[in-house]
């Protein structure tokens, strides 16, 4: 587990925010928005050690399942460097399901 914040250098603190503002550019708003990363600060200030999502109810993820699965794996096998655009596109799934 990381050490606490308080600790942490000003570069290390720079490092993580750099970080989070590159995966909102390179994978849009979302990648994760700043209420997120709050709410995960907040979880984690909370002893939360967790990193993965706890179960919830809702709508299921109708996309994801082995037929979608596979067809996906076949357009990466063809072409490694597929956009999720592309891909969402051509198999009719929403690029955030992709």
């Amino acid at each position: 587990m990381a050490p606490p914040i308080a600790v942490w250098s000003k570069l290390e603190i720079r490092s993580v925010i750099y970080r989070e503002i590159d995966l909102v550019e390179n994978y849009g708003e979302h990648a994760m928005s700043m209420t997120q990363v709050y709410q995960w600060c907040s979880w984690f200030k909370d002893g939360r050690t967790s990193l993965q999502d706890e179960p919830r109810s809702g709508r299921p993820n109708t996309a994801n399942n082995d037929w979608n699965t596979a067809r996906i794996d076949e357009l990466i096998k063809v072409d490694r460097r597929v956009k999720l655009k592309e891909i969402s596109l051509n198999l009719d799934i929403p690029k955030t399901n992709v």
